[in-house]
């Protein structure tokens, strides 16, 4: 007479992190709606500011002195203007908001949860790809707007090369725009969870609010200084100061604080991205 002995069930490994972040870009690029974003929000940018800078070049021979004295400035400002940069927070917000919406509103986020207990990795690896992803395409896009709009004020001899002062910052918080706003879309739709509310928080909170804040008293300032379109805008503006058609605020912002509060917003969206997913239920 012969005895078996019972196999022991072995647990199947946790999955490492690099696991999670090849799972997390899996559904990303498999949204179609992250195409279409980001996409058609690239070419709206790049076609806006190159629309710019064709204006300029077009009116450059009516110039006087004084205007063509900071036709410099004026170049950096065609390379990527107000009007492209709320177009990129639209897009990258909506795409880092779909991220996390999309799989509550699916139910695919039961499934992910079960396949991953740990929610806090998972939330991390999703934030760490997000991050990745939207700085990239925030430098593609922003290198893209800077090389056309220069490329074109060059038919009147008034481009300026990436040498030029300030280009590289314009450039460098330009391409940060994107990570730092599709990080508070991610935040947003870790605590709503429903499509159409978030779309319309992210909208009121990162363009609609700030436009109403002003800089009159010192606690607005600080307030108005401490939204991210304000902060591009104050990084954005290289003749800040020394610009004879633009007046100075009572409480004017700093570019130190203006970093600063790119950090800040990136920071805080992603704890309560992780936190917000971590300790609520489905």
């Amino acid at each position: 007479m012969t005895t078996t002995t019972p196999m022991a069930t072995l647990a199947p490994p946790a999955p490492r992190f690099t696991d999670l972040l090849a799972a997390e870009w899996i559904k990303l690029r498999s949204l179609r709606s992250t195409y279409w974003a980001l996409g058609t929000g690239a070419l709206a940018v790049i076609a806006f500011n190159a629309n710019a800078a064709r204006v300029d070049a077009a009116d450059f021979p009516r110039f006087n002195g004084q205007m063509r004295d900071h036709i410099g400035q004026l170049a950096l400002r065609d390379a990527f203007s107000d009007g492209s940069a709320l177009m990129l927070i639209l897009a990258v917000a909506s795409v880092g908001a779909i991220t996390i919406v999309g799989e509550y509103s699916t139910g695919l986020v039961r499934t992910t949860f079960a396949a991953v207990p740990d929610r806090r990795a998972l939330m991390a690896a999703k934030v760490t790809l997000v991050t990745a992803v939207m700085t990239v395409y925030g430098a593609l896009v922003a290198g893209a707007s800077f090389a056309s709009t220069q490329a074109i004020l060059d038919t009147r001899d008034v481009g300026v090369p990436l040498s030029y002062p300030g280009a590289l910052r314009v450039i460098a918080a330009s391409a940060l725009l994107a990570p730092v706003c599709a990080l508070a879309g991610m935040a947003l739709g870790a605590v709503i969870r429903h499509s159409a509310t978030t779309m319309v928080a992210t909208t009121a909170v990162l363009l609609l609010i700030p436009s109403f804040i002003t800089d009159r008293y010192q606690w607005t300032a600080a307030v108005r200084h401490a939204q991210p379109i304000n902060a591009w805008t104050r990084l954005a503006d290289i003749a800040f100061g020394h610009d004879p058609f633009t007046l100075v605020p009572p409480h004017p912002a700093t570019v130190t604080g203006a970093w600063i509060t790119f950090a800040a917003w990136a920071a805080v969206s992603a704890v309560v991205a992780v936190v917000a997913v971590d300790r609520r239920d489905v």
